[in-house]
């Protein structure tokens, strides 16, 4: 049997308006991989995360899971397909509360099965727990982070998309999210992941793509970034 070939994008080309933002991007996320995209404020990363989401239509090239396109299908078939993005600023409906807002994750999934994934992201973030009956819109931003992956988590997906996890959040926070991260992850779950503090998402994906002015100037794997010139004269400030 062939290997699962994962998420692919091929020359991707996308923007807002007639302004090009994507600029011939082409990479690759295997099953299970956790992989970064970094790179400044204004590169691209968010569009990046959209287009793969279904929320920016790219104007040219490939979105692919399992060599299956992706690329102008409806946001919401792309999360029964098995991708779920927490995007950036959480966007969780304040109005409702923290339950609410988890089983709204969950609409592709039966009855049976939200009771056992409330349970699961529940173990996983314990304070979702004790503020089931809350507002979304009250909790701290560090709860409100965690809500927002549970609530992508409650799709059961195969690729988890995290747009700036880390941004605006108490260090001890970031510490407690990455860590929910580290578990699911080695539960299987493929990740790719958007961080502008670099050392942060280095000490965490196995591979990386950096990203300046919608293309991909450099790529490799963890230990090979970390000493790229580039890469600590960019962005880790050596």
């Amino acid at each position: 049997m062939a290997p699962d070939p994962g998420l692919r994008i091929r020359d991707l080309y996308a923007g807002y308006g007639g302004v090009p933002v994507l600029r011939g991007v082409s990479l690759s996320i295997a099953p299970g991989e956790m992989v970064a995209l970094v790179g400044a404020n204004g590169a691209g990363k968010s569009t990046m995360l959209k287009c793969i989401a279904g929320l920016v239509r790219p104007t040219a090239g490939a979105i692919e899971l399992d060599a299956a396109p992706l690329a102008g299908r409806a946001a919401h078939d792309i999360v029964r397909a098995g991708i779920a993005l927490v995007p950036e600023g959480r966007r969780l409906f304040g109005r409702q509360s923290v339950e609410d807002n988890l089983l709204l994750g969950a609409y592709t999934r039966t009855d049976s099965e939200r009771t056992a994934d409330l349970a699961r992201v529940r173990e996983l973030f314990p304070v979702l727990a004790d503020r089931a009956g809350q507002l979304a819109g009250t909790l701290s931003g560090g709860e409100q982070q965690m809500l927002a992956m549970a609530r992508a988590l409650m799709a059961r997906p195969r690729f988890l998309l995290l747009d700036e996890p880390s941004l605006g959040i108490a260090p001890r926070v970031v510490s407690r999210i990455y860590d929910a991260l580290a578990q699911v992850h080695r539960q299987g779950l493929g990740i790719f992941l958007v961080e502008q503090n670099v050392r942060l998402a280095l000490s965490h994906a196995s591979r990386a793509y950096v990203v300046q002015t919608g293309s991909i100037v450099l790529s490799g794997a963890r230990e090979e970034l970390l000493e790229s010139d580039l890469v600590r004269q960019a962005f880790l400030g050596l």
